[in-house]
């Protein structure tokens, strides 16, 4: 079963469902019955929005894109619900894709320091997400994870969570192996979560097995990020059609991975999604849900 959804509020690409407290308590509630424990913030904050007032990120960008203290709404309902929320980072959309990593490390280094004293008090606060996605070997994006999980572990000693495309060698053919990738995080991340949308259906058991295998070798725990959107179809983003759904969860389960979390339940699983196909999903996997207790 899914026990772990992101929260993705502050997106590059999915449509806003525009909710406020209500429907976020009413969404929080489903996730629990659900038997959701996680939920993970993709972003805190992409360019020039962000999910609370910062002062960080308003010597950044003067007139920020902010509504209300989303994180203050999401640490009290995952309380309330019981659900652990883990924290992902700002995005600036810039430094990184100019070469500018050190720029990237800096202000996130000292965004973490202003939500640690903002919000680290609250008892749903359990861990970091690395939001700067890396799906190969990169020496400058690998040099700001490293400067981040040294400096969020000295902060707050929680668990530290990343990412990246599960991909087939025969997509990248002659790039740098996930090995090279994983002997560098060794010690500092946590927890590995595979995106399992990149990879045909046919290559995904045995990849989410050879994955798997290699993360533990590097002692890094490893989820499966099982997407319920569709990468398949041509408008971007729909609700996944069930029978694939089905076979990932059932992959990951057949790898012997511990926690199914996907991106993204809000939006794509939630019996509230703005997606009516995504009300017919929930109900299709409620009923595998069934089955398997």
């Amino acid at each position: 079963m899914i026990t772990g959804t992101f929260l993705d509020e502050i997106s590059r690409d999915i449509a806003s469902a525009n909710w406020g407290p209500d429907e976020w308590r009413r969404d929080f509630g489903s996730m629990k019955a659900d038997g959701i424990d996680t939920v993970v913030l993709t972003r805190a904050g992409y360019k020039d929005r962000a999910t609370f007032d910062s002062r960080v990120l308003r010597k950044q960008h003067r007139h920020l894109i902010v509504q209300e203290d989303l994180v203050a709404l999401f640490l009290a309902l995952a309380a309330e619900n019981g659900i652990a929320l883990w924290f992902g980072m700002y995005d600036s959309g810039e430094f990184s894709q100019q070469g500018k990593h050190q720029k990237e490390a800096d202000i996130n280094r000292a965004f973490a320091d202003e939500v640690w004293e903002r919000y680290g008090r609250s008892s749903a606060f359990r861990g970091w997400y690395l939001s700067h996605e890396i799906d190969a070997f990169d020496d400058g994006a690998l040099r700001v994870y490293e400067e981040l999980c040294a400096h969020l572990k000295a902060t707050s000693g929680l668990p530290i969570l990343f990412s990246p495309d599960l991909r087939s060698p025969k997509q990248v053919p002659g790039t740098p192996s996930v090995q090279q990738v994983f002997a560098r995080l060794a010690g500092k991340v946590d927890v590995v979560a595979f995106r399992d949308g990149s990879v045909p259906l046919a290559e995904l058991p045995d990849l989410l097995a050879v994955h798997a295998d290699l993360a533990k070798a590097h002692g890094i725990a490893c989820w499966a990020n099982v997407e319920t959107f569709d990468r398949d179809v041509h408008v971007k983003y729909p609700p996944i059609a069930w029978p694939k759904l089905r076979y990932k969860m059932e992959s990951a389960l057949g790898a012997r991975i511990s926690k199914l979390i996907t991106f993204e339940y809000s939006h794509f699983l939630s019996p509230h999604s703005m997606y009516s196909s995504a009300h017919a999903l929930h109900r299709r996997y409620r009923e595998w849900l069934a089955t398997q207790r």
